[in-house]
């Protein structure tokens, strides 16, 4: 299966969403509720903007598949139907908080089971991150896949890259203006794959002077120390150290989402800046109210496309008026 889940629109506009690690469900089933999750926050918050929204061209970067394959051959187990019958439920409560200001604090502390760190201690797989020098606080919600994606020897991030390298050039090759949405881990490959898009001549040749209009991390580890130390290009020094093909950057990072403990990423890329490889890098903070499973679940890429925050960074990227693409030389 390769990046299916596309959901055609005309408005000059494409939508690309990179999913993180763990267990996936059918990819057309997860876009439906990832686009159910956003239209949500739009309904809620900026109802005028609906019809903008669906008009969308929408494309999943979607490699659940390679992942659910691997973690089963570690010896997982993935119950598909309850887990798309728990993200549904998920949605449902998300849609009953019918106003903004109901996703504060005082609503977060009172959602049942919520934990800083009880939620995750079972997804540890402490012996062998050990070994490999991971931060303890990444530690708590980083699995085998995410390991296997670091080795070397693997054809797993190779096959990872490529599945959301292809949704990317496709929205890229429209013309259109692109909000590149990534959640969890799929923030590293994002980031792997947009510099690779900037760097790696096979790919820099046609690329390099493409642009993501918008770039939208939900509960990223970018700006934890390990990460920043492997990802591509982490050893490389001025523009070629980071991906140079994003105009705006907001980065959206929940409280008690251990995945993203190092919730602000301006001040870890700030070099990108005075580069002037990207216009702005912006930090967000919010309360996740996803409920999986009977307890919080602050790291949900559900509660972090309903929630307003999300809501309004689309909200203004859908009313602006479209940056027209200029030549690259004038005679």
């Amino acid at each position: 299966m390769n990046d299916v889940g596309n959901i055609s629109g005309n408005s000059g506009r494409t939508l690309v969403f990179v999913h993180g690690r763990d267990f996936k469900p059918r990819a057309e089933e997860f876009m439906d509720l990832s686009v159910a999750a956003l239209a949500t926050g739009i309904s809620r918050d900026y109802p005028q903007l609906n019809d903008q929204l669906h008009a969308l061209d929408k494309r999943l970067a979607y490699y659940g598949d390679l992942t659910d394959e691997f973690l089963v051959g570690k010896g997982r187990r993935f119950d598909e139907t309850l887990d798309i019958g728990d993200r549904r439920n998920a949605l449902i409560q998300l849609k009953a908080i019918e106003k903004k200001k109901n996703f504060g604090v005082n609503r977060y502390d009172r959602l049942p089971g919520k934990t800083a760190m009880g939620e995750f201690a079972a997804d540890v797989f402490a012996p062998v991150l050990g070994k490999l020098g991971f931060s303890n606080k990444l530690l708590a919600h980083v699995g085998a896949d995410l390991v296997e994606y670091w080795n070397k020897k693997s054809e797993f991030p190779h096959q990872i890259r490529a599945r959301v390298r292809s949704a990317i050039c496709d929205a890229l090759d429209g013309n259109n203006q692109v909000l590149l949405i990534s959640h969890g881990t799929g923030c590293i490959v994002a980031y792997d794959v947009l510099w690779q898009l900037s760097h790696v001549p096979e790919f820099a040749d046609t690329y390099q002077s493409r642009k993501i209009d918008l770039w939208l991390t939900l509960g990223a580890p970018l700006g934890d120390s390990m990460v920043r130390k492997r990802i591509l290009g982490a050893r490389r020094k001025g523009v070629t150290k980071y991906p140079s093909n994003v105009v705006s950057w907001h980065n959206v990072s929940a409280e008690d989402d251990f995945v993203s403990h190092d919730n602000t990423l301006a001040d870890d890329y700030k070099e990108m800046l005075k580069l002037k490889l990207v216009s702005c890098i912006r930090d967000y903070r919010i309360y996740n109210m996803a409920v999986r499973y009977g307890k919080s679940n602050p790291h949900s890429s559900l509660g972090y496309l309903a929630h307003p925050r999300t809501a309004q960074i689309i909200a203004d990227w859908l009313q602006q008026a479209p940056v027209e693409q200029v030549p690259t030389s004038i005679f």
